[in-house]
């Protein structure tokens, strides 16, 4: 094989492992999972006022939770943007089946963090840094986190898109 095809059959193994990168599958389960599912809960419109509530109330350690049924939260795409510059500019941008919803501050700072929990990797560029990840898929099942056995919370999602 002479140089110059060797060069091409390099480049195109390159790129096809740059776009089998792109999407990472990863999955988190436990108290990191419930961290997740919980801050993203909060700005849900997939879910109702009962199961927004009630992924509230399991994250911060409510113990007398009535809803019995498992809860599902999901969402598109979740991109946070931290600045190192501007310190206190930080901000996520949710996106539930196609509709986008921008936080900011603290509760942007949250999500971020909640993210890193999860391990979900960041990124920095020009002053900014950011994480983010797609396809997120959670469930909580307030029977099994009730057994305070490790059970009862999973998370699917895609980073490196």
């Amino acid at each position: 094989m002479n140089s110059g095809r060797l060069a091409i059959l390099a480049a195109s193994l390159l790129l096809t492992g740059a776009a089998a990168a792109d999407a990472v599958p990863a999955t988190v389960s436990g108290p990191n999972a419930l961290a997740l599912a919980g801050v993203v809960a909060l700005y849900s419109p997939l879910l109702s006022g009962d199961e927004r509530e009630t992924a509230a109330a399991l994250f911060v350690g409510e113990k007398d939770v009535p809803y019995a049924k498992k809860i599902t939260i999901s969402a598109d795409k979740i991109s946070c943007r931290v600045s190192n510059v501007d310190i206190t500019a930080r901000s996520c941008e949710l996106t539930f089946r196609g509709k986008k919803q921008t936080i900011s501050g603290r509760r942007a700072s949250e999500i971020f963090a909640t993210e890193a929990l999860a391990g979900v990797a960041s990124d920095g560029a020009a002053g900014s840094v950011f994480a983010g990840l797609s396809n997120l898929n959670c469930t909580l099942d307030p029977k099994a986190i009730k057994q305070k056995d490790g059970s009862g919370a999973s998370c699917s999602f895609e980073t490196g898109n």
